[in-house]
């Protein structure tokens, strides 16, 4: 029997603190939250206790930060999209982002296995003054495991309504796009990491972010090919792509790391789940 699976999360600044409230139904789950870098920024981590989506499976993650809070969510484990004998599944994350907040969305990674029927969607809104730090990274099948992506398929997209679009349907027979220089040049993960603010940046603030992210990127390994640009005067990505995922998480983890200090003057206080 199918999963339907909803998970609400509502922060906001109570005095000193960003304080949670959340909401569940179905397997989802959001474990203690945690202040590693103080009062102010809530860590969190979502769970999905089956570990994996099956055709007609569909997750439901909506995420609020109201003025004055300070978000930052991951999740223990890859996302796994398994193989599907018809039915699609999906999932559907909402970033809401108030005047005043900032929310970073940093899941790891989303694994469609050979023969998966997936839709992978979000969708973020970001109110003058808010901002939002994040990245969605996308594994095809598993290399190392000698599971090529071979059959299936996966809808990619990531989007700010009015200001940015990304849409991508990745079929396994599609070779001239999954092979080519101008597709993904035979590599199979690919990551995008943006930073969103409500209000439009003065053009020197832009280019010495851009400047940040590409100086952070010139120290990645050599199997990663990435780029950064500024399609919209609030809005910066990053895009990269590598054989397998470890080396592209790693450097997206940079940039956040240089994004942070350079954008919001923070550290980069890792989550914790990311070196268990």
């Amino acid at each position: 029997m199918p999963w339907h699976a909803t998970l609400d999360l509502s922060y906001r600044r109570d005095g000193e603190r960003t304080t949670l409230q959340h909401r569940h139904n179905g397997p989802l789950r959001i474990l203690k939250s945690l202040y590693p870098e103080g009062a102010g920024i809530c860590h969190n981590v979502v769970v999905h206790p089956p570990g994996g989506l099956v055709g007609g499976d569909t997750l439901d993650i909506s995420v609020r930060a109201e003025p004055g809070a300070h978000a930052l969510i991951s999740t223990p484990g890859a996302t796994r999209f398994y193989r599907s004998d018809g039915a699609e599944a999906a999932q559907h994350v909402r970033l809401s982002v108030a005047e005043g907040a900032r929310l970073e969305w940093l899941p790891l990674e989303t694994i469609a296995y050979p023969d998966c029927r997936a839709r992978n969607a979000l969708t973020m809104d970001i109110e003058p003054g808010g901002e939002c730090l994040g990245w969605d990274v996308c594994a095809l099948g598993l290399p190392a495991a000698g599971q090529a992506f071979t059959q299936g398929t996966l809808l990619q997209e990531v989007q700010w309504p009015g200001v940015w679009l990304e849409r991508a349907r990745i079929d396994a027979a599609d070779t001239r796009l999954l092979n080519s220089p101008l597709g993904l040049a035979g590599q199979r993960a690919m990551g995008t990491l943006w930073l969103a603010q409500g209000t439009a940046w003065h053009d020197a603030r832009r280019e010495a972010l851009l400047d940040t992210v590409r100086a952070a990127l010139a120290g990645t390994a050599p199997e990663v090919q990435a780029g950064a640009t500024s399609p919209e005067a609030r809005l910066l990505v990053v895009r990269a792509l590598a054989p397998q995922v470890e080396p592209l998480m790693a450097a997206l983890q940079r940039v956040w790391a240089a994004l942070r200090e350079q954008a919001w003057g923070l550290g980069h206080t890792a989550p914790r789940i990311w070196r268990v």
